[in-house]
């Protein structure tokens, strides 16, 4: 969950807003609780002030008769005994005090309260706890009458009344909130989704740069991500440019180059050992200069951004061309390449890493040279080309892709051999494996990055 938290932008927007949203109904649940519950005693407290009234203008009458009649209070629960409603009179200036009370407080007594209870001034009200130990709300109210005498009046009725009136509302607010906060959670991942999808889109789209489906970034971005956008397409139009002058200087350097080494060559034209020599070591400057300039344009074009090559048809035209090329030898080509399968590079590099190895696989094949492709799980194809000639011990294997070095040097050719295709797959991020074959031959193996493909069945040339 922490990884989770600290990775992604939307977990981290929903759970923060999640978090807060609970937070808020907590402390709201709170608040609302305790002003329902005070808003309970008040009005419980108000129905128990309508009967306390009642008994103080019955106390304060100047009718001695009336005084000790309260038969007026019209709640039936004061004659059932034990009910928790009750009332209770007391007037304090005798001794012992004389205590008249409801039937139903059943030859209880009602206690006081001290004058620091709830409400404090003439009318007093508080939680107590009455015969048989019952949880009341009661509220009391002192009269003084001069030479009538001083009394306490008291009402009282079950505190569970609130309570579950209080339990009744905190359910419903409960189920309430919880409602409001699963619709809290769906709104929030929606606008969550919502308001992040224009990065998705922006991340797709880099993506299809990235693979060859597109060339720049399109489409209409809200306000805070259109800058983004624009600077990402002027990083791409600023790679391009690097890279076309990069491909410009190698040539000029190519050119530059390549006259000097043929002047060299051409003026060194007799059988005399020292220009013997000349050529000797101008062919291999020619060498040199034409392998490490390959390499540099192979890098510039590996940099590009959103290049991609469908292999099968690269691969199709390599054979076509190869079959002319060792048409006096018959050779037979056979192709099993998924169709759709692209190399997420450019090809001109493709057609240099194959085209070296079916060249290579042409000059030893016995009778048939047989090519394939297949989709790892990782997004990597792995093009192999399996010769059926006399193949290679695993030194020489091992020899042979060492920087430098050509598989072909015994044979005639113009191709930058196996140590060219071996730096050039590395640029890609890709390996050059050289196995044996079965029965007999050489397979050579590129892993090379590649988008797509669905298998097809093989083609034969």
């Amino acid at each position: 969950m922490k990884a989770l938290f600290r990775n992604s932008l939307a977990a981290r927007l929903f759970l923060s807003a999640s978090l807060w949203s609970l937070l808020i109904l907590f402390a709201a649940g709170i608040i609302l609780s305790t002003v329902q519950q005070r808003a309970s005693e008040r009005a419980f407290d108000d129905r128990l002030s309508v009967y306390l009234k009642s008994l103080v203008a019955d106390v304060a009458s100047p009718n001695e008769a009336d005084r000790n009649d309260h038969s007026g209070i019209s709640e039936p629960r004061f004659d059932l005994p034990l009910s928790g409603w009750y009332w209770q009179v007391t007037r304090l200036d005798r001794l012992p005090p004389d205590v008249r009370g409801s039937v139903s407080l059943f030859g209880g007594q009602l206690p006081n309260l001290p004058e620091a209870a709830q409400g404090g001034g003439l009318v007093r009200e508080a939680y107590v706890a009455g015969p048989d130990n019952q949880a009341l709300r009661m509220v009391e109210q002192s009269i003084d009458l001069g030479d009538d005498g001083r009394y306490l009046v008291q009402v009282a009725a079950p505190a569970d009344t609130i309570a579950e009136s209080v339990r009744t509302f905190r359910l419903t607010m409960i189920i309430t909130f919880v409602l409001l906060g699963l619709a809290l959670g769906v709104t929030t991942l929606f606008q969550v989704r919502f308001g992040l999808r224009p990065l998705a889109l922006l991340r797709k789209e880099i993506g299809d740069i990235r693979t060859g489906e597109r060339q720049r970034i399109a489409g209409i971005y809200p306000d805070d991500l259109a800058p983004l956008a624009r600077e990402l397409n002027l990083l791409i139009d600023s790679n391009e440019a690097i890279l076309e002058r990069a491909r410009k200087e190698v040539g000029n350097l190519a050119h530059a180059l390549k006259t000097p080494l043929s002047v060299i060559v051409n003026e060194a034209d007799d059988d005399t050992a020292l220009a013997q020599k000349v050529r000797e070591q101008a062919m291999v400057m020619r060498d040199q200069v034409n392998w490490y300039l390959e390499r540099a344009r192979a890098a510039a074009r590996a940099g590009t951004l959103g290049s991609a090559t469908d292999i099968e048809p690269v691969i199709a035209g390599l054979a076509r061309a190869f079959e002319k090329i060792y048409r006096d030898r018959a050779l037979r080509f056979s192709i099993d390449i998924p169709s759709g399968l692209k190399f997420r590079g450019e090809k001109q590099d493709l057609e240099e890493m194959a085209g070296n190895l079916i060249d290579n696989a042409g000059k030893w094949a016995a009778s048939e040279i047989r090519i394939a492709a297949t989709v790892s799980e990782n997004g990597f194809a792995v093009l192999s080309v399996t010769d059926d000639g006399p193949g290679l011990p695993e030194k020489a294997r091992s020899e042979a892709l060492a920087r430098g070095r050509r598989l072909d040097e015994s044979q005639p050719g113009s191709g930058l051999g196996l140590s060219i295709v071996a730096d050039l797959v590395v640029l890609y991020g890709g390996t050059l494996t050289l196995d044996a074959a079965r029965p007999r031959g050489l397979q050579a193996s590129l892993r090379l990055p590649a988008i797509g493909g669905s298998t097809v069945g093989p083609n034969i040339v």
